[in-house]
């Protein structure tokens, strides 16, 4: 009796409070795949996952990145993992309507460079 009125206090406590959430939002596009973003409390320079711009195409691929997301936009964040201390991540809006890396492919500026 005593575990299962724990496990109703824990389950209402998680339901009834409000949950708080801080999106991260985007501080500087430095290139096609490489993004720093920030919160409250850090900064974080984030690689895009699978993705590979040919030198051509970069400036292109940094532009359509910005105006899709401009500086201050809130995104979130999926992380794959680390290389070279950078974070591999794909980066969404916080809608979840885009992502940076099918953006690059739609307009044929990247081809994936990983398994799906």
């Amino acid at each position: 009796m005593k575990k299962l009125l724990k496990i109703l206090l824990l389950f209402c406590l998680i339901a009834l409070n409000p949950v708080i959430v801080n999106s991260a939002e985007i501080l500087q596009i430095k290139s096609s795949n490489t993004i720093l973003v920030g919160d409250q409390n850090r900064n974080l320079t984030i690689e895009l996952f699978c993705v590979d711009v040919n030198e051509n195409d970069e400036l292109e691929a940094t532009n359509l990145l910005k105006s899709e997301f401009p500086r201050g936009s809130k995104v979130k964040i999926k992380p794959f993992g680390f290389k070279e201390d950078l974070l591999l991540a794909k980066v969404f809006n916080v809608k979840g309507t885009k992502e940076m890396t099918k953006l690059l492919l739609a307009k044929d500026l990247t081809s994936e460079i990983c398994p799906s």
